[in-house]
């Protein structure tokens, strides 16, 4: 799918909680290909850190069984209050990625994990920067769900997650691969820098996370199937 296709998904617009983070560019992508999923009625689907509940709920007006879960509780609420106001029943918890579900197991994952690299590494446990800050290279959250995601997927269960391009997609779909998945990159697009980013142009250039003339952030899809 082009970027132009991307960008015409309409805008998810959602309540959001003070340090919450609200649906953008990468929560649209990663809506865009939940829709060519061809998600069945009743399937089982799980929201790894779901913020407003943005993806959570479009998988439930999809027709899905939806879990959804965050490790911070204004996330947690907040995607509550949004399913009530849009009169989707979700299961929405509190859970570090996988840890309050043991032994459960899904037909569909997805996934808008933190991603920003950063220079001061990863963010203390009540900061709002904690939804999107993940290390010195993006990947501190991503390789936790490359880990941990495939024990919850059934067989012929997909891991659908997005992130930036800064983070290396090819390190995302080998750890992946070694993890018993089919796994490749189903959707690219380039956005405009945001906020976050263009407060640190300088230091993502200084550490080659960033090229001089890079004007764009590259966000990828990742698509993984379990046999």
């Amino acid at each position: 799918m082009s970027a132009d296709t991307a960008e015409a998904t309409p805008p998810v617009r959602l309540m959001t909680l003070p340090g919450v983070y609200a649906p953008q560019h990468d929560t649209r992508l990663l809506v865009a290909a939940l829709d060519r999923e061809g998600i069945r009625a009743g399937a089982e689907v799980l929201d790894l850190g779901t913020g407003s509940g943005a993806l959570a709920l479009h998988a439930a007006q999809l027709g899905a069984r939806v879990t959804a879960v965050d490790i911070a509780w204004r996330s947690v609420m907040t995607a509550r209050l949004n399913a009530l106001l849009r009169h989707h029943r979700i299961t929405v918890q509190r859970s570090d990625l996988l840890s309050a579900l043991p032994g459960r197991s899904y037909d569909l994952v997805i996934c808008n994990p933190p991603y920003v690299p950063s220079p001061v590494g990863p963010p203390s446990g009540h900061s709002a920067a904690r939804a999107w800050d993940a290390g010195l290279d993006g990947r501190a959250v991503l390789d936790r769900v490359c880990a941990t995601a495939p024990a919850a997927l059934r067989p012929g269960g997909r891991l659908l997650m997005v992130h930036s391009g800064l983070c290396d997609s090819a390190v995302t779909v080998r750890r992946l691969e070694d993890a018993g998945l089919r796994a490749h990159v189903s959707d690219r697009a380039h956005v405009p820098l945001g906020p976050v980013l263009r407060s640190r142009l300088r230091w993502l250039r200084r550490t080659g996370l960033m090229g001089d003339a890079d004007t764009t952030e590259e966000l990828v899809v990742i698509r993984a199937e379990q046999p």
